[in-house]
């Protein structure tokens, strides 16, 4: 049977990258987009921050940054989706284009900068939704005029709690103004106390921050050790990263963040180190550059609990996410590994 996108791709690929990509927001929201099956095997069944999961494989912050398909993305295989980023107040972003296609090498660069509908628009199309089919993840972030990035977190934390199975602190995107400023440790250590005295913060969602591949090994060994004080219940690694390693796309030279296939390689070995770091006590997810099923299983060995993808889809659809599901459970299984979690643990050995 040909896979609809494979007719599709030429045709989102003649656009420009956002023009694409509310086509395909669009087509999903009308139910023009072909599901997936969903009989997933029992072997990639995991609990994921107090929630059972069908699978590990989870949709990345990014693709749906208003909330406006995300308890669609059952129909299209995902076991979990992230939402946003969302920012108190709607956000419009950089100036256009801020997104690249670098199909030679698999990969995307952007420089976005958080455009969002805001906490507002966000909210009211969650509570119309209710309660998603897959795990949910609500990825936060600070305005980019924002006088005061930390309170933006608590407010937003504060709001959006009862809606979330996870809420990321997203202190690591390379394209907004604010998008950094918490990669200091001190800073990050006065954001997770203020976090930490929201009242309702020992019964809310657990909250998991994501960092940024960019900094090198000293800063991370701090940045680590400052939610291990904090008691973070979850890391993510990574976020995009403004280094370029060889790349043959033209579109290589544009200025953002870079995602895809060229992250696999070091957002991997980084997740080893942060697996290191903390001791397997800490819920790891992995993202960057995940395209086959081998690339889940990679990150899964090096200490993640779960996977997240987004460029990939840019590239083969949601086919890709039935992919990386069957060549998964084969590995797992050829290991001699029961679950997901079994081969997660066993990162250290």
């Amino acid at each position: 049977m040909i896979d609809p996108f494979l007719l599709a791709k030429p045709f989102l690929h003649f656009l420009d990258p956002e023009s694409a990509h509310e086509m395909t927001l669009c087509a999903l929201e009308t139910g023009l987009v072909p599901g997936q099956p969903r009989d997933d095997d029992p072997i990639l069944r995991v609990q994921l921050f107090g929630r059972a999961l069908r699978n590990p494989v989870g949709l990345a912050a990014g693709f749906d940054k208003n909330g406006r398909v995300y308890d669609l993305m059952a129909a299209h295989g995902f076991g979990f989706a992230e939402i946003g980023g969302v920012t108190p107040r709607p956000q419009r972003g950089n100036p256009r284009p801020r997104v690249f296609r670098l199909p030679a090498d698999r990969a995307v660069i952007n420089r976005m900068g958080f455009p969002n509908d805001g906490a507002d628009a966000l909210e009211t199309r969650m509570q119309r939704k209710g309660r998603s089919p897959i795990g949910v993840g609500i990825n936060l972030a600070s305005n980019a005029d924002s006088a005061d990035p930390a309170a933006d977190f608590v407010a937003l934390a504060t709001r959006f709690a009862p809606y979330a199975d996870y809420l990321t602190l997203d202190v690591s995107c390379p394209n907004t103004a604010n998008g950094q400023v918490f990669l200091e440790p001190e800073r990050l250590a006065d954001l997770l106390a203020q976090l930490a005295a929201i009242p309702w913060v020992s019964a809310g969602p657990p909250m998991v921050a994501k960092l940024s591949p960019d900094i090198d090994d000293a800063l991370l060994a701090r940045l680590v050790a400052v939610l291990l004080d904090a008691r973070i219940d979850g890391i993510m690694v990574a976020n995009s990263t403004r280094a370029r390693p060889p790349l043959r796309d033209p579109a290589a030279s544009e200025a953002g963040g870079l995602t895809g296939v060229p992250l696999m390689a070091s957002s991997t070995a980084m997740l080893a180190r942060v697996r290191e770091l903390t001791g397997g006590g800490v819920t790891l997810v992995g993202v960057g550059g995940i395209a086959s099923g081998a690339d889940a299983y990679a990150k899964i060995r090096a200490g993640a609990s779960a996977v997240q993808l987004y460029t990939g889809l840019i590239y083969e659809g949601t086919a890709l996410v039935t992919r990386v599901k069957r060549e998964l459970a084969a590995l797992l299984r050829r290991d001699g590994f029961g679950s997901v979690a079994e081969a997660a643990a066993a990162a250290a050995t």
